[in-house]
């Protein structure tokens, strides 16, 4: 739980969010003011960028332990929402100029471009490219070859991104199962086979040293060093892999939590006397949506389903209207409350 004096923090951002000063209060103070400015924003994004996007991204990943909660992430999925949170941050220091009577609700918007900046980011300071794209003279030193030009891009993808392959420098299974999805032979191209085309790509790229040296090798060697999977290590002592019942439990665990956030925040602003409908459909398509984690998580998987049904009855009419008085019957909510 916050302090009183994180809780005045936190009231005082708000109120210079509201009054359109946030950016240029905080850009301009310094020593201890500064500090309790950051600090109370801080508090207020993080469970912001939890629940509007790292929750998300790690149910697509299939890190159905780290979607429950802040306190159970991972230690590669904690670093992730920690440079997260520190982007979003530094966007609402940098960006909240203007007047924002909901603080929370302006953050989630920028979500997307803030993240997407501060990955961009750490990756130039890194020393990669922030944007990987396959020069003129690479694409012709690999022969045009439409597979071999995708894994020079994902091979500048991957040298400036913090996490690991486990036990291997390269994600090779994963850049198999890319090659087979994008370029067919499904049957005929393993790991063995990608092995061998990463080297031909790295040869490739080393006929300019100095490119390669300061666009591959160096945010390469800036990378965690690769570690034996804690998977493996389980297998080999004869532990079993989870059943379908513990994941498709551990998936109902994480929704039941999405839905006790969607019922507070709904019951929040139907306080405030916001119209229930739109409430609903604005507060559903944030805590359930698909856009923020699909745009943010390139490598993320699966999950389209389910956001496609969603996204389905919040078009239809009917449907809405039946989920509306489910959830206002939920809250007890009867009367009083519009619906507009």
């Amino acid at each position: 739980m916050l302090g009183s004096s994180q809780t005045d923090g936190v009231d005082e951002v708000r109120d210079l969010a509201r009054s359109g000063l946030l950016a240029a209060t905080i850009g301009t103070a310094s020593g201890p003011y500064r500090v309790r400015l950051t600090g109370a924003t801080y508090s207020i994004v993080w469970p912001v960028v939890y629940r509007g996007l790292t929750r998300k991204i790690e149910m697509r990943r299939g890190h159905l332990t780290c979607a429950t909660s802040i306190s159970r992430l991972a230690a590669d999925c904690l670093d992730r929402f920690q440079n997260d949170v520190e982007a979003v941050v530094d966007d609402v220091i940098r960006r909240a100029g203007s007047r924002i009577e909901n603080l929370e609700g302006w953050i989630v918007s920028r979500l997307v471009p803030a993240t997407v900046d501060g990955h961009r980011r750490r990756r130039g300071a890194d020393g990669a490219l922030q944007r990987p794209r396959v020069p003129g003279w690479l694409a012709k030193q690999l022969g045009g070859d439409p597979w071999l030009i995708d894994l020079a891009t994902q091979i500048l993808v991957w040298v400036g991104v913090p996490s690991t392959a486990g036990y291997d420098l390269w994600p090779t299974q994963a850049w198999a199962a890319l090659r087979c999805e994008r370029h067919g032979d499904w049957s005929a191209y393993g790991e063995a086979d990608v092995r061998a085309d990463i080297r031909v790509v790295l040869d490739a790229m080393n006929r300019r040293p100095q490119w390669y040296e300061r666009y591959v090798e160096t945010p390469l060697g800036r990378k965690q060093a690769p570690v034996v999977a804690a998977a493996r290590l389980d297998d080999r002592d004869g532990a079993h892999p989870p059943t379908p019942t513990d994941v498709f439990s551990a998936q109902e665990q994480v929704l039941t939590a999405l839905a006790h956030d969607a019922v507070a925040l709904i019951n929040a602003r139907l306080a405030r006397g916001e119209p229930a409908r739109a409430v609903v459909v604005e507060v559903l398509s944030v805590v359930f949506g698909a856009d923020v984690g699909a745009t943010t998580d390139p490598h993320g998987a699966g999950g389209r389903a389910y956001d496609d049904r969603l996204d389905r009855v919040l078009r239809d009419a009917t449907e809405l209207d039946r989920l509306v008085a489910t959830i206002l019957d939920i809250l007890g909510v009867h009367s009083g409350t519009s619906a507009t």
